[in-house]
């Protein structure tokens, strides 16, 4: 599994965090979690190993998503990280979304994204 066009988001996170810390934003513009999210964080999520930058209180957890054509009724959905290893030699291109989510404060930030796939469009999908 190779990751493509990876695009990491901690520029904009560090920005945010940096306007929450001078007051420009307040702590509910940053701690917005969407009711789904915080659910799919509860039972599908995988620990980030980092404490939420926000409230310190609460580890980080990661929420995988999966986004592309071929995928059909797969897309859109949460996907745990060892699944994506099957589902890159399956389909040709899809993307993968990884959003960190704070369950106690409801932080959420778009950490990263990434192509995979085998880069073959199967012509059935």
């Amino acid at each position: 599994m190779r990751p493509r066009l990876v695009v990491d988001y901690g520029l904009a996170k560090r920005a945010a965090l940096s306007e929450l810390r001078s007051g420009a934003l307040t702590r509910e513009d940053v701690c917005d979690a969407h009711p789904y999210l915080l659910r799919a964080a509860k039972h599908h999520g995988e620990p980030a190993g980092r404490s939420c930058p926000v409230c310190e209180f609460d580890l980080l957890t990661h929420v995988t998503y999966v986004y592309g054509d071929e995928l059909g009724r797969y897309a859109g959905r949460v996907k745990a990280t060892a699944e994506l290893a099957e589902m890159d030699r399956k389909y040709g291109e899809f993307r993968v979304y990884v959003v960190e989510v704070c369950q106690s404060c409801a932080w959420n930030h778009l950490a990263m994204s990434y192509v995979l796939g085998h880069g073959e469009h199967s012509p059935e999908r």
